[in-house]
């Protein structure tokens, strides 16, 4: 079965303005039928990143990641027989990404969607297009990271790849975007405001970390793209030091102007 990674979901209170931020740092684009009262969707060519307004009782975060497949149908069936569990949520018609949601054993949410199904539109059925700067990875945290990495390799047949001795993380890869699943510990928050279990952050292969810098300090122009400062205070060094430590796939640690964290690499 063929499976790719396809979207990732932000919540934010300032969803309009944020996809500037993706447009101006990281060359993203915007969709063509963006629904105005609901969401703004931009890409990479590859990954639609979908910002939704913050709404009653959601918390404004970086939010899921979604999966696309050619056989929804067997993936189901997998998750039937062998994680008897997790549960499968329809999702409205409307939406342009996906057509389930579901989880996984941790309870880490994900949508699930079948290639070509009629209600995709706009970016998810674009042709795709040649960027500089793509989404790379999407980090999360859980308290059982290689078990969850076998549930992607099941499920979805994902690679997994190869780590060092001394590295905690399980990677799983669709042949593109890396899947980081890192362990997840009270105490791995010592020093800094407690993080939780969950998405933690994403990230970016770029041309050069220099020209991206140059952007960020462009775009840092503008009060309201500007990106949220990594590292200030004490318990920030020691936030941004967890941030270095927690994934080897980043050289450059930075926020967007939402404060979700990124790191890019070239």
């Amino acid at each position: 079965m063929h499976a790719k990674i396809n979207h990732l979901a932000i919540v934010s209170e300032n969803y309009a303005a944020l996809c500037k931020f993706y447009e101006a740092v990281f060359g993203m684009k915007t969709s063509g039928t963006t629904r105005p009262g609901r969401a703004v969707t931009v890409g990479d060519a590859y990954i639609g990143l979908n910002i939704n307004p913050r709404r009653e009782g959601r918390q404004a975060r970086l939010d899921h990641f979604g999966i696309e497949v050619d056989d929804v149908d067997l993936a189901l069936r997998r998750l039937r027989e062998n994680y008897p569990r997790v549960k499968c949520l329809k999702r409205p018609d409307s939406r342009p990404f996906a057509g389930l949601t579901t989880h996984d054993p941790d309870g880490n949410v994900f949508d699930l969607s079948q290639k070509g199904m009629e209600n995709r539109s706009g970016l998810y059925i674009a042709a795709e297009w040649d960027q500089a700067r793509t989404i790379s990875h999407i980090a999360f945290r859980t308290m059982n990271a290689e078990a969850m990495a076998r549930f992607y390799a099941d499920v979805f047949e994902f690679a997994t790849l190869n780590k060092g001795d001394d590295d905690p993380n399980f990677y799983v890869s669709d042949g593109r975007v890396t899947l980081v699943l890192i362990p997840w510990e009270i105490t791995s928050s010592e020093g800094a405001s407690v993080i939780m279990p969950g998405m933690d952050h994403f990230g970016f292969k770029v041309e050069s970390i220099d020209a991206l810098k140059e952007d960020i300090e462009s775009v840092s122009a503008n009060p309201h793209l500007r990106p949220v400062g990594v590292g200030i205070g004490s318990e920030g060094r020691n936030r941004l030091d967890i941030f270095r430590k927690t994934c080897p796939l980043g050289v450059f640690h930075m926020a967007d102007s939402d404060g979700i964290l990124i790191d890019a690499a070239e």
